[in-house]
């Protein structure tokens, strides 16, 4: 054993009993039990903002995205891998804090016929970046178990449309999402759609699709 393991602190001098693990997460409550996920306020950087109108400036080389940004709430139709679909709202989030790329967030949750909300469903979160050229590449880390790589551009001002260029799915992720295509887009009553499209049998298929409202910026 070298003198660097002798030395070394164990788990066993750190256990605590009982009473002792009590006393202490009590302490420690005092000052974190009204705290929850940090809005990033008391960072000593710029905290993300959704709002073009507060925070930092966006950067220059985000301006041919700078429609997106805002958050959106909506509603949409999702397939099943059964065959099957059902409706679901979604918040959908592009922020930034100056820097050059987009922070991306989605958070669906399922609705019942009625518009009432039953139970959370999809996430999705990455970030948007675009070069001098207009090309636009996006990361996202799904819920579902996936990791994708989108490459494309916009094909007008107020519209956005990119293709999956890598899919990486986990162990016990999702089983049929093969190579996609996504496009994103102001429609003329500046609400944001977006359909997600996915390659079934040589053909792309819609696979989610949802319009949303600006809610905030």
């Amino acid at each position: 054993m070298s003198d660097q393991d002798k030395d070394a602190p164990t788990l066993a001098a750190h256990t605590l009993n009982g009473n002792e693990a009590v006393n202490l997460a009590a302490e420690q409550a005092k000052e974190t039990a009204k705290r929850n996920i940090p809005d990033f306020s008391d960072l000593p950087i710029s905290a993300d903002t959704a709002n073009l109108r507060q925070g930092p400036n966006i950067h220059d080389g985000l301006l041919a995205l700078l429609p997106l940004v805002g958050v959106w709430r909506g509603t949409g139709q999702a397939d099943t891998p059964e065959g099957g679909e059902y409706a679901f709202g979604q918040e959908l989030t592009f922020a930034h804090d100056g820097e050059n790329y987009l922070v991306y967030s989605s958070r669906i949750w399922r609705i019942d016929e009625r518009g009432e909300a039953i139970g959370p469903d999809q996430r999705e979160t990455g970030f948007w970046r675009i070069d001098l050229e207009d090309h636009i590449e996006i990361t996202s880390a799904q819920s579902l178990g996936a990791v994708e790589i989108f490459y494309g551009a916009p094909i007008s001002e107020r519209a956005w449309q990119v293709e999956s260029a890598s899919t990486m799915v986990t162990e016990n992720g999702p089983k049929t999402l093969g190579p996609g295509k996504r496009l994103y887009g102001l429609l003329p009553n500046n609400n944001l759609g977006w359909v997600d499209e996915r390659m079934i049998d040589g053909e792309l298929h819609p696979r989610m699709s949802a319009e949303l409202a600006r809610y905030a910026g």
